[in-house]
């Protein structure tokens, strides 16, 4: 069973890189800074839309603060960023065990596989899928968790797969494409978020989370195995 990883919060620990280069932008533009709380709720979402509504950036100023912030995440915030502990170990395994992995995440296309390339792990995932490189609200057309879930689940032949993700919006993307999403502790949710969402279950370490996968799958081809051998008599 191929799996589908959200990026930022998930395998990549961001390490204050997003929220710090948010607060450099907003500053630089003489624009208050929300407090840590809400900087941390940015990561994960769709950036423009944490700007307009969890920031209160004015419409017109977005696309310039997001300019800001991305000079800012490039020269310094990648390099801040970390893999957390045991992900580069469970991606090797899953490689040498030739289980398909990709990452579907609402980071820009180009900026994730940099940040894949920086860790090392890139050459991991069959599948890199974000959203659209131009952010600017004039010429969004970024797609949602949800068609970016759909464009990895499609790369990898619309097998049955399962997601792994860190927020709300990666449980989300996982239900409208017919997928469980595994939700893990260590990332940006806050108490409760990942349940609320619908997470068959929500693990605290990468250990744990190879389990769940392992026992999920056991699950989908015992049930498999079943229908074919009703099917057959």
């Amino acid at each position: 069973m191929p799996v589908i990883f959200d990026l930022d919060g998930t395998l990549v620990d961001p390490a204050g890189g997003i929220t710090g280069g948010i607060s450099a932008a907003l500053r630089e533009m003489d624009l208050p800074v929300p407090e840590q709380a809400i900087l941390n709720s940015m990561v994960g979402p769709k950036l423009s839309d944490s700007l307009l509504h969890l920031a209160n950036v004015p419409t017109d100023l977005v696309d310039q603060v997001i300019d800001r912030y991305r000079r800012h995440y490039k020269e310094s915030g990648i390099a801040q960023s970390k893999l957390y502990p045991g992900i580069y170990d469970l991606l090797q395994y899953f490689a040498e065990s030739g289980r398909p992995v990709a990452v579907a995440t609402q980071k820009p296309q180009s900026i994730a596989r940099l940040v894949l390339e920086h860790h090392g792990i890139a050459d991991f995932f069959v599948s890199i899928r974000g959203a659209a490189d131009d952010e600017s609200l004039g010429a969004n057309t970024a797609s949602g968790k949800v068609e970016i879930v759909g464009a990895a689940l499609a790369d990898l032949h619309s097998q049955p797969a399962v997601m792994v993700g860190d927020r709300h919006q990666d449980v989300a993307g996982a239900m409208a494409n017919g997928l469980d999403c595994i939700g893990v502790g260590w990332g940006f949710a806050p108490d409760g978020e990942l349940e609320q969402a619908g997470a068959v279950t929500v693990v605290a370490t990468a250990l744990e989370l190879k389990s769940t996968i392992e026992e999920l799958d056991a699950v989908r081809t015992a049930a498999l195995s079943e229908v074919q051998n009703d099917g057959s008599l």
